[in-house]
């Protein structure tokens, strides 16, 4: 595309009046074939793609400045303060002049009350202030459990503490009491343990250089509360009172600009050119040099090796790659600084401080974007990113359940999504289409994302899934197809989609069809034997209006197509001893001829659903169907006194014996694998005295 049409596109997208409608429509009408809209397809492509770059770019510069702004202003703060400071100390040193100029009469005058006099080579310790605020600071920390390493870092103290109250930001309801511990560099959260009186446990850690304190207006009976933001969330608090809620603000605003001064102090100190070390004097005091180096070596304790820039910068840069959401990016940078560290000294606990920070929030961003509220129209691959970046962090464990959560809600939302209409075969397809095919590409992507050592244990998680995901599509699928509403027929095509779709993801190791089946036995249970007793109560009602009467079809064409239908339940050969002597009369009652096709379709649309857990249940419903016709045949043969109609019901009943029984005796064998007990006892029983007449024994 060349620079004057990208040009002339650009515009025509960004012109005030423009209207996509009558863009598209005029697009469509010159172009010329699907090759013109394909190519312009690409030029807009294109173009959309420069923007994103350009928008990117713009929000990584303005973001960039606006950390050199906030820099800047901080410097500013610590300069003021010690400006403050420095005129304080010209004040107090003007002050003090006039006493210098007093007379010794007043020393004496001291000395005799019983005050100290402090002259310049007076060796008088000074008080112990610093020492009483560590041993305070280690009383208040050794009762949080979880912040022992703070306990260890030098030059820590602390400020101020209280209990607070945390309330939810959204709707404001009380979540939990917390006490805020404010030291020199952070401050502490850490919540109360009801079953331990006087003892907290470590909540959250905030530098105090990423944290900004606001002032909640007071609208009751919401009052006393501030507001504390760290990137990228913020936490509401309230104090106990307006005083407490007071000096909360006060110190925090006084405790970040006296950390901004100290760190603007020792880098201007790192700057600035050292001078040579004065030759040693052979007269110098001994005793000053032994009582200087404990400090010295505490002040050097406390500033370290100097860490490279990239080490300083690398919180603020974390805080870039989070906010333009180049996840990669932050996570090569944590890599980096492990192999810094690795090889290296230990980082200084300030700069681990606000580097954990940053991980935790990291970790929050990819948490969120697993979450099954983000949009799931992506697919399995766009979970890849976050799942990819938090196994890198080490949580594999949670980004497993993470995705395997986001892909329940995407199974769950598309079986919600299919819209009930038409036929149930016709939705069953569907349903089996969307949700198996889901299944095989979260399966797939699993694969991927946690093959080798990273996936760990997490198959086992990915098999409990699976089955969880197929009682769904079971509880979409059954309230579907045994409603009652549908024939055996419709419900035997239907399983045998769901099974044919399920026995596909055996490809992958993952075959659920067991799972399918255990989970639709109950169903299928209850549709064979409420269509058995369907079945029963349609022959009984035929066997009440039988006359036993011949069969007369009228024409030739139904008798064929009766011959037809008996040829495929499987008694062609024995029906046709009786059909066709006569034109079209057949020398069989309706109700057998019915009773005969009823029960053949019931057998090979059961047989559709068999597994073996319902051998017995499809072997009873089948023996009672036939009972129902055999002892009705029996019945008739004892109650009938007309010799004509006695010889045409034994007809009827060899036609059952000798072609019906041992037919469905062949389908049952043939579909089960094995022989049935209980259906070569039908033509053995006492009753077929009577029925049989291959039997030595008279009819009664």
């Amino acid at each position: 595309m060349s620079d004057g049409g990208a040009g002339r596109l650009r515009r025509q997208l960004e012109s005030s009046g423009f209207e996509a409608r009558l863009y598209v429509k005029q697009l469509s009408q010159q172009s010329d074939g699907d090759r013109d809209l394909q190519e312009h397809r690409q030029r807009i492509q294109a173009l959309a793609e420069e923007t994103a770059q350009s928008l990117k770019r713009n929000v990584y510069q303005n973001y960039r400045q606006f950390i050199e702004t906030a820099r800047e202003i901080s410097y500013l703060e610590s300069e003021m303060y010690q400006l403050s400071h420095l005129l304080t100390e010209q004040k107090s040193s003007l002050e003090s002049i006039p006493l210098a100029l007093l007379p010794a009469s007043s020393s004496s005058s001291s000395a005799a009350s019983g005050q100290p006099s402090e002259e310049p080579g007076s060796d008088a310790p000074a008080p112990p202030a610093e020492d009483g605020r560590q041993r305070t600071l280690t009383t208040l920390l050794e009762k949080v459990e979880g912040c022992r390493p703070l306990l260890d870092t030098p030059g820590q103290r602390l400020v101020y503490n209280g209990d607070l109250v945390e309330y939810e930001a959204d709707h404001m309801a009380q979540l939990q009491r917390v006490h805020g511990f404010l030291l020199s560099d952070c401050l502490l959260v850490a919540t109360w343990l009801p079953q331990r009186r006087g003892v907290y446990r470590f909540n959250a850690l905030y530098p105090l250089d990423g944290l900004a304190v606001v002032n909640v207006k007071d609208n009751p009976p919401m009052k006393d509360m501030f507001k504390l933001l760290m990137f990228p969330e913020g936490r509401i608090f309230q104090a106990e009172n307006a005083k407490v809620k007071r000096e909360w603000l006060e110190v925090l605003e006084e405790a970040k600009r006296a950390l901004a001064g100290e760190r603007r102090l020792r880098q201007q100190e790192a700057a600035a050119p050292r001078p040579p070390p004065p030759p040693a004097d052979p007269f110098d005091d001994d005793d000053d040099d032994d009582r200087r180096r404990p400090e010295r070596r505490r002040r050097e304790a406390e500033a370290g090796p100097a860490a490279p820039d990239w080490v300083r910068e690398l919180p603020e840069d974390l805080d870039v790659c989070i906010a333009q959401r180049d996840f990669e990016g932050a996570v090569d940078l944590l890599d980096r600084l492990d192999r810094h560290l690795r090889a290296g000294p230990p980082a200084l606990p300030e700069l681990r401080a606000r580097v954990d920070e940053r991980v935790r929030q990291l970790t929050d961003v990819l948490v969120f974007e697993l979450s099954p509220g983000r949009s799931l129209r992506g697919g399995p691959r766009a979970t890849r990113r976050a799942v990819s970046q938090l196994i890198r962090l080490g949580q594999g464990t949670k980004a497993c359940g993470l995705f395997l959560r986001n892909r329940a809600a995407a199974v769950r939302g598309a079986i919600r999504q299919l819209r009930i209409e038409g036929s149930t075969l016709l939705y069953i397809h569907k349903l089996c289409r969307v949700f198996f095919t889901g299944l095989l590409e979260t399966a797939r992507e699993f694969e991927t994302d946690f093959a080798g050592a990273h996936g760990g244990g997490c198959y086992s998680a990915l098999v409990v899934w699976a089955r969880a995901a197929v009682g769904l599509f079971v509880d979409a699928f059954s309230g579907r197809v045994f409603d009652g509403k549908e024939s055996l027929s419709t419900a035997a095509e239907c399983v045998k989609v769901a099974r044919e779709h399920c026995r596909r993801l055996g490809a992958l190791g993952l075959d659920l069809t067991f799972v399918l089946h255990a989970l639709l036995l109950k169903d299928i249970r209850g549709a064979l034997r409420g269509y058995k007793e369907i079945v029963v109560e349609a022959a009984k009602h035929r066997n009440s209006e039988e006359m036993w009467r011949r069969m007369n079809l009228l024409t030739p064409e139904a008798l064929a197509k009766l011959r037809e239908e008996m040829r495929q339940c499987g008694v062609g050969p024995g029906f046709e001893q009786y059909a066709g002597q006569d034109a079209c009369w057949v020398g069989l009652s309706y109700t057998v001829v019915a009773f005969t096709k009823q029960t053949v379709g019931f057998l090979d649309e059961a047989l559709k659903l068999y597994c073996p857990e319902l051998h017995t249940v499809l072997l009873e419903s089948l023996v009672e169907v036939i009972l129902v016709a055999l002892q009705h045949v029996d019945y008739s043969l004892r109650c009938e006194q007309d010799p004509d109609k006695k010889a045409f019901i034994l007809q009827n009943a060899t036609f059952l014996y000798q072609a019906v029984l041992p037919a469905v005796e062949r389908r049952f064998e043939d579909g089960v694998g094995r022989p049935a007990r209980q259906l070569q006892d039908l033509r053995s029983g006492a009753w077929l005295v009577r029925v049989n007449p291959e039997s030595t024994t008279s009819v009664v």
